[in-house]
């Protein structure tokens, strides 16, 4: 998940809130990552307990390396490391920083949540975050939001580096072209893949088609 100047936009998709037929996902999570470009899967699993992330791991592993796309742990860099996961996202109130690093090691991804903070943004960045999650942008139903943020934070964060950013919170296909266009490396999504009436592969295929539409405008 390193920004290179001509790279586009990238899905960067989250698990939903909770996984209830493990094949069946494994079927829309295949079918998914088969229809466009996916950068990583974050698999975010609350109020379980841990045999069941365990389990989703290693259900969802094989998969995410069959496609190149990288297996993310939420909050749990204890089970990041566990389970063979190629990194961990942590969120403000999580384990810090460091310590995530420290347990996972240098080559491995750690992104953290920023809200709408430069400031935190920036020190995330200075401390070797991997990249820096802004939001949210929109209405959620998936997570209890702790604050918003604004287009403009992303524009200001690619004058101010070049570590990557993600756009969370609420976004859809329909709402997502401005985001874009104001600088978002990334797009995390979860209920606007999951939930999308024409299925998940084909919201990849249309998010991804707008990604490249917004690039180019």
């Amino acid at each position: 998940m390193v920004k290179t100047i001509s790279e586009n936009c990238r899905l960067y998709l989250i698990t939903p809130p909770a996984i209830g037929d493990v094949g069946e996902f494994e079927q829309s999570l295949t079918s998914a990552l088969e229809a466009g470009d996916v950068a990583c899967l974050q698999l975010r699993l609350k109020d379980v307990d841990d045999d069941v992330i365990r389990r989703a791991c290693d259900a969802l592993r094989p998969i995410t390396r069959a496609h190149d796309v990288a297996l993310l742990m939420n909050d749990r860099p204890d089970l990041a490391v566990e389970t063979g996961c190629d990194g961990v996202h942590v969120g403000q109130d999580d384990t810090p920083y460091a310590e995530a690093r420290s347990m996972l090691g240098d080559d491995a991804i750690v992104g953290v949540t920023c809200h709408g903070s430069m400031h935190l943004a920036m020190d995330a960045a200075e401390a070797g975050a991997d990249y820096v999650a802004f939001g949210a942008f929109f209405a959620t139903t998936t997570k209890q939001a702790k604050g918003g943020a604004d287009l403009e934070i992303l524009t200001a964060w690619q004058t101010a580096t070049i570590v990557p950013c993600v756009a969370i919170g609420g976004i859809k296909v329909e709402n997502c072209a401005g985001l874009v266009s104001a600088g978002a490396d990334f797009i995390s999504v979860a209920s606007g893949v999951w939930d999308y009436q024409a299925g998940p592969a084909q919201a990849v295929k249309d998010f991804n088609e707008v990604f490249l539409s917004a690039k180019a405008g």
